[in-house]
């Protein structure tokens, strides 16, 4: 009986049923569950929630269970029964324990005199494989935890509205009395876990005031799950310094979009209403006499609402209307669209509205979680800009280096449960840990051969009675050498496109195409666009300008009203999607993804290539829906690669790849043999990849003289000029 059977059977009992739930109770009840738990017990008690109203099918899966279980529950039964280990009030080293007196009057054995000099007979190999199992055991439970507490922070946040948590978080009273008062962070020592996983462990968190810090690290190892735990001041910062974290996208309902940045700034909308009804209330009151009463309570109203001008004039709300649509402006929401629903925008506009809101509060801390990957490159240039004055504190997440060059003034390296601080930029940062390791790796090597170096002389010398001195020296010389643990090796990732054959020219050419999705909003006119197997053409514009239109009508999705689109009969053409996980099957792994796709090939073969893309191991066998963002990026990209095309168009491909994995990107289409056409906010991985710089806008494609930063320029400076 195997924890499939049982997979099955519930499967069978409660179809729909969450599979990371199924694969969970199927593995509990035959390996992972406690010698004293009640195993059918439990099982019924996580099934109650599964079945609801359905009694009758829920017992009789139970009595099925017990069936399949019955040799197990038995045997359990017994190991119950039989004495057990009993735990002692103190550790003994039994290599040190002086042997009794008494031992040769008894019948006891002497097992050290005994196997004094035997040579072990443990199998090193089996040894090895069982530890690989527990590993193993002990890495399923741990991702078990996690998806449990996943789901309560999920439950615990609905449960309060972005109002109740701002007060929450940033009491009134406290930013009020944040005069005079450092807002520097500076917390010597804090631990941050996630359900089991330990994310940091005795780790410092310094935040100078006015600085701005980019927080990086490889994919998975926490950096969002800090930025979380500050938010909700799970990590014990000062209750006078506001904080904001812009994770999600803002609820869409019928408030329009310029109203729904200036009620973000909760207690400025608090305060303007509160103005507003003790004006109401002076109002009624001055139609009263002059009683002594009516005096009283005039008095009493014109002293609060004295206060909360003074409020109102320290967070400056009077110009509240006026920043908020500049702010919007900024981010790409012109007139019409700042006075349309929110719930009218798309979820990428969404999260640009709750990047507005966060700006418009100005929180001495604030938090952002990889901002441009919700945004285009004309918004990006105008967001660098912008932070480039931010006053308060800034720390961001971001796998972008241009991003962060232009932002940044601090690097925070979080890697092995620690943090490392590094001045200056991205670049700053890259130069300044590269020497800092070549330094490590230079002084362990040494030191290393210098304890060879002695050992040796030791090993050699120890036991000659002429040298026995010279060797104790050596060993004490040995002894007071400092412990240096060895340098991280740095973590490299290679991708690797299969080289495509070569096929005549033209491949894919538009000649004079017009597309509209209605022929009196028309949204390309007239484009011209050749592509060869040498292409490298980068698109940029704003968001609707037709990028990804013109990307769909290259690969045949969309068809345009007028105009030519002429394909080579035998092209290949791989997309990728900007929203790419829809493509996906989460209840898939990435293996029986790639079989679905491209059948006849063994299972090692598409673990072999799921490999070219760094999805090694058990990650090819583990459902997608549990991978991370840049995990399912990289499955994508292995079923690109397995079309064997000869031209890729990449709709915002560097999304979710952490920094190593758009490093290994870039090599590998520099080395790839086919043609390229990407969309992209990313002006390193633009700057690498494309050769050509082609701009979508006002209906038209055109080829700008210029490289990326010359056009972000461009943008910035078209933005001021702006009224």
């Amino acid at each position: 009986m195997s924890s499939e059977d049982l997979a099955e059977e519930i499967r069978a009992s409660f179809p729909g049923t969450e599979e990371v739930i199924v694969q969970y109770l199927s593995g509990y009840l035959v390996d992972d569950a406690g010698e004293e738990e009640d195993v059918l017990q439990v099982a019924h008690y996580v099934l109650k929630s599964i079945a609801g109203d359905r009694d009758d099918v829920l017992e009789k899966l139970m009595l099925k269970l017990g069936d399949l279980l019955e040799e197990q529950l038995r045997a359990r039964l017994k190991n119950k029964s039989q004495p057990k280990l009993q735990k002692l009030d103190k550790v003994m080293d039994m290599s040190k324990s002086q042997l009794s007196n008494t031992i040769a009057l008894s019948e006891g054995v002497d097992l050290e005199s005994i196997n004094k000099g035997k040579a072990s007979r443990v199998d090193v190999k089996k040894l090895e494989k069982q530890e690989a199992k527990l590993r193993a055991k002990i890495e399923k439970r741990s991702r078990r935890d996690l998806y449990e507490g996943s789901k309560l922070l999920d439950a615990h946040r609905k449960q309060q509205t972005y109002e109740e948590l701002f007060m929450k978080i940033n009491p009134l009273e406290a930013s009020a009395s944040s005069k005079n008062k450092s807002k520097d962070i500076h917390l010597p020592s804090i631990d941050v876990n996630f359900g089991s996983n330990r994310i940091l462990s005795g780790a410092t968190l310094t935040l100078a005031h006015g600085r701005r810090y980019g927080l990086i690290g490889r994919n998975g190892i926490g950096k969002s799950t800090l930025l979380r735990h500050i938010a909700m001041r799970e990590v014990p910062v000062p209750a006078h310094i506001t904080i904001l974290f812009v994770e999600q996208e803002i609820v869409g309902d019928d408030t329009k979009a310029i109203d729904a940045v200036l009620k973000a700034d909760v207690w400025r909308d608090h305060l303007m209403k509160e103005q507003t009804m003790l004006d109401s209330q002076l109002a009624e009151l001055d139609k009263e006499g002059d009683d002594k009463r009516f005096e009283d309570a005039r008095e009493e109203l014109s002293s609060r609402l004295s206060e909360v001008h003074t409020r109102l004039s320290e967070m400056d709300a009077a110009s509240g209307p006026a920043r908020a649509a500049a702010l919007l402006a900024g981010l790409g929401f012109d007139e019409a669209d700042q006075q349309r629903p929110t719930r009218s925008f798309s979820g990428g506009w969404r999260m640009r509205l709750a990047l507005a809101r966060a700006l418009f509060v100005k929180p001495a801390l604030l938090l952002l979680d990889e901002p441009s990957n919700h945004i285009d490159l004309n918004a990006l240039a105008w967001l660098e800009d912008y932070l480039q004055t931010w006053p308060g504190t800034l720390l961001v997440v971001s796998h972008d280096r241009a991003f962060l060059d232009a932002v940044a003034t601090d690097i925070v390296h979080q890697h092995s449960g620690r943090l490392d601080y590094y001045k200056g930029n991205f670049t700053q940062f890259y130069s300044t840990k590269s020497e800092r390791d070549r330094n490590m790796r230079k002084e362990y090597d040494t030191q290393m051969e210098y304890r060879k170096h002695l050992q040796a002389f030791i090993d050699r010398w120890r036991y000659n009675a002429n040298r026995a001195a010279q060797a104790q020296m050596k060993i004490k010389i040995l002894e007071k050498l400092p412990d240096l643990e060895p340098p991280e090796e740095e973590e490299t990732e290679q991708f690797k496109f299969p080289e495509t054959d070569k096929i005549s020219p033209p491949l894919l050419q538009m000649s004079e195409v017009t597309f509209g999705y209605t022929p009196d909003k028309l949204i390309l006119k007239g484009i011209n666009i050749d592509v060869g197997l040498d292409s490298r053409i980068a698109i940029v514009g704003a968001n609707g300008a037709g990028k990804s239109t013109l990307i769909k009508i290259l690969t045949g999705e969309l068809r345009p009203m007028a105009g030519h689109v002429n394909r080579n009969g035998r092209l290949r053409v791989g997309y990728f999607a900007q929203h790419h996980v829809d493509t996906l099957i989460s209840t898939m792994t990435p293996v029986q993804f790639l079989a679905s796709k491209f059948p006849g090939k063994s299972e090692q073969e598409y673990r072999g290539h799921l490999g070219n893309f760094q999805i090694s191991g058990m990650t090819g066998l583990q459902l997608i829906g549990t991978l991370s963002g840049g995990q399912k990026s990289r499955v994508a990209f292995a079923v690109l690669s397995l079309q064997q095309p000869h031209v890729l168009l990449l709709d915002e491909p560097t999304n979710h790849l952490d920094i190593e994995g758009l490093d290994a990107l870039m090599a590998a289409l520099g080395k790839w043999n086919g043609g390229v056409i990407i969309i992209s906010h990313d002006e390193r991985f633009i700057t690498q990849v494309a050769k050509e710089l082609w701009v979508c806008g006002d209906g038209t494609v055109k080829k700008f003289k210029g490289d990326v930063q010359s056009y972000k320029s461009l943008i910035v400076s078209n933005i001021k000029a702006k009224p």
